[in-house]
């Protein structure tokens, strides 16, 4: 082989290393979005040692028929699971499945979901519906054969669920549409919901400016409300939050911690939020619309960072292009 060829494959082979190089070198963050396609409302939870994010896919009303997930071990590659929940799986679901909520109970993996956008719950069928599968990854099953909220209660359209466990064990969930937001407890079983102690069951906690996404976490004995606030298909869209003593209230409205970046992305909002266990890292994962998008259904899944200050109140997000760095739960 004469000194021309050998010369030439060693460019060859060093322009490939360079390449593979940068390319790895670009995945150092997560970037945002975190994964292609069109999907908002993220849930991200934990379990085990692996992420997971089950997101809406963001698309016309009669095409949301279906749910994929995605899961990571460190924040920046993601594997997608696609159809973890599938309308052939619940049999009333006939179009916008929305806003999962997830939740592990005794080895089993519990999947709420809002659907068929109902306005009128005496001549319509849906609501907020519950699957249950054996993997975080599904495939999830209808659990009971019909919505587990079905009614317009408070003025509170029966979407936008969150599941919460407080620390004492008991499940509540926290859900609503159209301006209102209430709060219920949970069956053992997720098969239904039961009284409080005072008789009533169905809570109203809505706070100052909200509109939906609600999410509850607790931290330093302090409950953590937070929700959406704007238009869905807005560049106003946004997200809120609020503290109490009780996850009833009374919960006060403290100020607006993700929005929009002019200069990166609109409509940044309803989100999730992780924890890294046994740390005081915390992430954000929300969904925002691309600069120049102007197609409501055009929402991606992007995560950042969140912050506390002493007092203990949630810092405004720096929203990002690069995402965060890779995070290996040990």
């Amino acid at each position: 082989m004469n000194i021309v060829k050998l010369v030439a494959i060693a460019a060859f082979t060093l322009s490939a290393t360079i390449a593979v190089a940068q390319t790895t070198a670009k995945k150092e963050t997560s970037g945002n979005p975190i994964f292609p396609g069109w999907y908002a409302d993220p849930e991200a939870k934990i379990f085990g040692k692996t992420y997971w994010v089950y997101p809406t896919y963001s698309a016309k009303y009669n095409d949301q028929v279906f749910m994929d997930a995605f899961s990571s071990t460190d924040l920046v590659h993601w594997t997608k699971h696609n159809r973890v929940l599938d309308s052939s799986n619940v049999k009333w679901v006939k179009r916008a499945l929305w806003a999962p909520a997830v939740t592990e109970k005794g080895g089993k993996y519990y999947f709420f979901f809002g659907a068929n956008d109902i306005h009128d719950d005496t001549k319509e069928v849906g609501g907020i519906g519950v699957a249950v599968a054996n993997k975080p990854e599904g495939p999830f099953k209808d659990l009971l054969g019909k919505p587990l909220i079905g009614k317009i209660v408070n003025g509170a359209q029966p979407i936008d669920q969150f599941v919460f466990k407080d620390t004492d064990g008991q499940y509540y969930m926290i859900y609503g549409g159209w301006g209102h937001c209430n709060i219920v407890k949970l069956k053992n079983d997720f098969t239904g919901v039961v009284p409080f102690a005072d008789g009533e069951v169905y809570k109203s906690i809505t706070p100052e400016g909200y509109v939906d996404g609600p999410l509850m976490f607790k931290r330093n004995n302090k409950y953590y409300l937070m929700w959406s606030e704007g238009g869905w298909t807005g560049p106003n869209y946004r997200v809120a939050y609020a503290m109490g003593d009780t996850p009833f209230g009374p919960l006060k409205r403290i100020d607006v911690v993700l929005k929009q970046d002019v200069n990166i992305a609109t409509g940044a909002g309803h989100h999730s939020v992780l924890q890294v266990p046994g740390t005081e890292e915390w992430y954000i994962v929300y969904h925002r619309r691309p600069l120049g998008e102007t197609d409501g259904n055009h929402r991606v899944v992007c995560i950042d960072k969140m912050y506390f200050d002493a007092e203990g109140h949630i810092l405004p997000v720096k929203i990002t292009n690069e995402g965060v760095e890779a995070r290996v739960i040990k």
